[in-house]
């Protein structure tokens, strides 16, 4: 009981001196506190000027793979006039942040960062088997758009069947396939 009467006569006197004006004006204020602290963590959720740069970067990436829908499909071709997936992902990156992101699917898959299907978002790479991968992966995208709620989302890849496309897993050909996706490195 002496505990709470002291306690309470702490915050009465501490409520008397603001309302008196005998605050130190040296002292911050609980709002500068805040802000002080906040500022602490920048080096983890980085600065607007990085989200722009980054977002400047996938918009970029994906303003150049949406150039190329239509284009045909050829084996091993590497663009601009036709593409294997591989071939049309790492053109993609390339281009637009000079950046090598692998040569093959397996090797994109292996060289970048592994994500979870819930931290998808656009730029993204993901990845499928193919009927002569096995298990394995042998077919990679470039995920345009994610629906946070299932989890679901739209793609734009080099299919065999129709060249440069804009496909959705929960498509038939896709569904079943997913193996996992991966984040270039910018």
């Amino acid at each position: 009981m002496k505990k709470l009467f002291i306690f309470a006569l702490m915050i009465m006197l501490s409520m008397s001196n603001n309302a008196l004006g005998r605050i130190n004006p040296d002292e911050k204020s609980d709002d500068d506190k805040e802000e002080a602290e906040i500022g602490n963590f920048d080096f983890i959720y980085g600065t607007q000027d990085d989200l722009n740069e980054e977002f400047e970067r996938t918009e970029m990436v994906m303003s150049e793979a949406f150039s190329h829908i239509g284009t045909r499909y050829r084996s091993g071709a590497k663009g601009p006039n036709a593409f294997d997936c591989s071939g049309f992902t790492s053109y993609v990156f390339k281009q637009q942040t000079n950046v090598f992101i692998g040569a093959s699917s397996r090797d994109q898959y292996a060289r970048n960062i592994p994500i979870t299907r819930d931290e998808l978002q656009s730029g993204d790479l993901v990845f499928f088997t193919s009927p002569r991968s096995g298990r394995g992966v042998g077919h990679v995208g470039i995920v345009v758009d994610v629906d946070p709620v299932t989890q679901t989302f739209t793609f734009i890849h080099a299919s065999t069947s129709s060249g440069v496309k804009i496909s959705n897993s929960t498509d038939s050909g896709y569904a079943n396939r997913y193996v996992g996706a991966r984040r270039p490195l910018l």
